[in-house]
């Protein structure tokens, strides 16, 4: 796997512990088309250059200009995504209309995803502390080609941050500092404590530790302050970098996110009711999250002729998560589980005869752990369950291989061809949730395979403006989730087990153009997503235990399409003026009250814009800023969407309109403040989808010290 991090260690280094802040050079809004991608074809090129949509939003962006509370707030002011709240610990990004398992999320080039990702919104977004990423990469669309299963809506790479550089003649350099952030509405306080240090001409290591607390959400003028929605959060971090020679490029690093009693306020009797949201009936639904991830990397230049470059990745990835709930009854239910990711890849680019070939392989094998017990009200044990939300002592295995030529036809135009081998199994333990009853389910063992492929274009019509698009073919093998969760679905659906499911296919289409004109920066794309066999829940009509039971069938055929707008453009006197619209629509067959029919596709992002207008001082220390973030209201519902009552109002998610100011000062190298004033109009509104409200006017202070 190829590590840009690592690929230039020092001479392109992510720079000072410290960044400054972002000036014209680094414009918010629309991202810069200069700016230099990997995710996009796993080799160099800049965001002009890829034939896909593609975003690069850098820490500069997220943490110094909009100083976000957590990292899915970094992809808000990104066309065609939309965030999504379950509870203010729990944020899932939708991109082009689709989440969960059907986005791809990776940590320097390694899957975030493993064999327990739940379909629709999930809350492991939320376990990456946004202090360790130097910057996000959002390839939009299919990637299965270089990704393999569930990179269907598109592929997020975090890719996270190095030490400093050495310095000439210093061959120690310690740079510690300190980050502090509190949020009025939120009522948050962030601290982050780190280090850089350069440890010899050919080495460094970096870390810290993040803490934050947050209490109870202050929403607006309706909702006002909404109980049981606060959280607390610990991280903690290390990553060592070393070039024994210019051709070798080594780094080791380890991240550690732990979350205590996030709650699932939407599903308690402490929700509030938001135009005619139904409040919850449990007395706690909470959740425990421990995210752990240790990997080594290589990178090896010319290591043989005819390869230009190798790239090696080892990883140990865990997830494990614990849901506390007490219903109405008072009986309380404790479930969990335990997933243990291993990968190994390998990747290569060599020249080839009609342009620059990448080709590699990659393997991940998941072994899971599942438990669960139930408690009488008095507090005494009522039984042990033989398995939690997933089957227990089961294992995934994911293979992948896959090869890409980027060929230059002519002079204006380029193709990019891909193929890719998939294949994935399941192999269960206990599977039955309750073997008392009449309902007999034996364990699972079953395999599946696909070949995807992509071919793109890049038409250069002059030197700074293109088109660019093509078809890409994306494929995402069956879960643990999908054949096997017993857990709470929506708004108190009750999902048993699904097996004989089988993989869901995706083929899109697209075309856009890209245009930089003397700092005016912008992107127009439109895109047609073909879904067929896409895994969807269905009522069976049964109760359990008072709840309807939901299973999995592969009932999903349609489509989603949509038209992205971006645009970036300097104006005098320092001002720049920014913005972007996002139009999304689509219909997959679903169950309704009428049988299977095509319906509105699930939480399709409303027609989203945003403006912003920023002045910045030529000298750099100061910048002012106000943006507009602008929704319709969103009344397309799917079935599922209509009957999660507790998330989404009976007429849909009214639209919005928020307002921010922003500022930042750097008076010395070492001192950074920042502030900003969000929603300042007080609205009142929810992100479509989302368990609690937004909060309401907001004032944010940071400051930042380099010592």
């Amino acid at each position: 796997m190829k590590t840009p991090r690592i690929l230039s260690l020092f001479p392109l280094m992510a720079g000072p512990l410290l960044p400054a802040a972002p000036t014209e050079s680094s414009p918010p809004g629309v991202h810069p088309l200069d700016t230099i991608v990997v995710t996009a074809s796993r080799s160099d090129s800049t965001v002009f250059d890829s034939p896909y949509s593609t975003h690069s939003v850098s820490r500069s962006d997220f943490i110094d200009r909009r100083q976000v509370r957590d990292l899915a707030e970094a992809l808000r002011e990104t066309p065609g995504v939309l965030i999504q709240r379950t509870a203010y610990g729990q944020a899932s990004p939708f991109i082009r209309g689709f989440t969960g398992f059907r986005t791809l999320t990776l940590i320097d080039g390694i899957r975030l995803n493993n064999a327990v990702f739940r379909e629709g919104p999930n809350q492991y977004f939320s376990t990456i502390d946004p202090f360790t990423v130097d910057r996000v990469e959002i390839v939009k669309g299919p990637s299965s080609v270089l990704y393999g299963s569930d990179a269907i809506g598109g592929t997020v790479n975090l890719l996270t941050r190095n030490p400093s550089a050495p310095q000439e003649n210093a061959p120690l350099l310690l740079q510690p500092g300190a980050f502090y952030r509190f949020a009025s509405a939120e009522n948050s306080h962030t601290v982050r404590g780190d280090f850089s240090a350069a440890t010899g001409p050919n080495s460094g290591i970096l870390g810290g530790v993040t803490w934050r607390d947050s209490g109870d959400i202050r929403g607006g003028s309706i909702i006002g302050k909404q109980p049981n929605t606060g959280f607390a959060e610990i991280n903690g971090d290390v990553k060592w970098v070393f070039r024994p020679n210019r051709d070798v490029d080594l780094s080791a690093a380890f991240y550690r996110t732990e979350q205590n009693n996030v709650p699932r306020t939407h599903s308690t009797v402490f929700a509030k009711s938001f135009d005619g949201t139904t409040v919850g009936t449990d007395l706690r639904r909470d959740l425990d999250q421990r995210r752990e991830l240790s990997y080594f990397q290589a990178e090896v230049r010319e290591p043989i002729a005819g390869i230009e470059k190798i790239n090696a990745s080892l990883s140990w990835h865990r997830q494990a998560e614990e849901q506390d709930r007490i219903r109405s009854s008072g009986r309380r239910e404790i479930a969990g589980f335990q997933d243990d990711q291993f990968g190994v890849l390998l990747s290569a680019v060599s020249p080839s005869p009609l342009g620059k070939l990448t080709y590699g392989t990659e393997y991940y094998h998941d072994a899971v752990q599942s438990h669960g017990s139930q408690w009488n009200p008095d507090g005494s044990l009522r039984r042990i369950l033989p398995r939690g939300p997933v089957a227990d002592d089961s294992h995934s295995d994911q293979l992948g291989v896959y090869l890409q030529d980027e060929i230059r036809v002519c002079d204006p135009l380029t193709v990019f061809l891909g193929g890719r081998y998939s294949y994935s199994n399941v192999r269960t333990g206990t599977v039955d949730p309750d073997p008392a009853d009449s309902t007999r389910i034996g364990s699972l063992s079953d395999s599946w395979s696909a070949f995807t492929g992509s071919a793109r274009f890049r038409l250069d019509l002059t030197p700074n403006w293109n088109l660019f698009g093509g078809v890409s073919q994306g494929f995402r093998a069956p879960n643990l989730s999908d054949l096997t969760a017993f857990d709470i679905s929506r708004s108190g659906e009750r999902e048993v087990p699904s097996p004989g499911l089988d993989p869901e296919y995706y083929t899109s289409f697209e075309i856009g153009t890209k245009t930089r004109i003397q700092g005016v920066h912008l992107t127009a794309s439109y895109f047609h997503t073909l879904v067929e066999d896409q895994i969807s829940r269905f009522p069976t009509g049964q109760t359990l235990e008072g709840e309807p039971v939901v299973q999995r069938a592969n009932l999903g055929d349609g489509f989603i399409h949509g038209v992205e707008l971006g645009a970036n453009c300097p104006l005098p006197k320092g001002f720049t003026a920014f913005g972007n619209l996002t139009w999304t629509e689509g219909r997959i067959d679903a169950v309704s009250a009428s049988g299977l029919s095509a319906q509105p596709a699930s939480r399709i992002q409303p027609l989203t814009g945003l403006l912003g207008l920023r002045w910045a001082s030529p000298q750099g220390g100061l910048w002012l800023e106000t943006t507009a973030e602008l929704a319709r209201h969103q009344d397309r519902l799917s079935p599922g969407d209509l009957n999660d009552t507790q998330r989404i109002p009976p007429g849909g998610t009214r639209g919005y309109q928020v307002y921010a100011v922003r500022a930042g000062w750097k008076p010395t190298d070492r001192i950074q403040l920042l502030a900003a004033v969000e929603n300042f109009t007080h609205e009142d509104y929810r992100l479509l989808g989302s368990g609690t409200n937004e909060p309401g006017t907001n004032v944010i202070l940071s400051t930042r010290l380099q010592f």
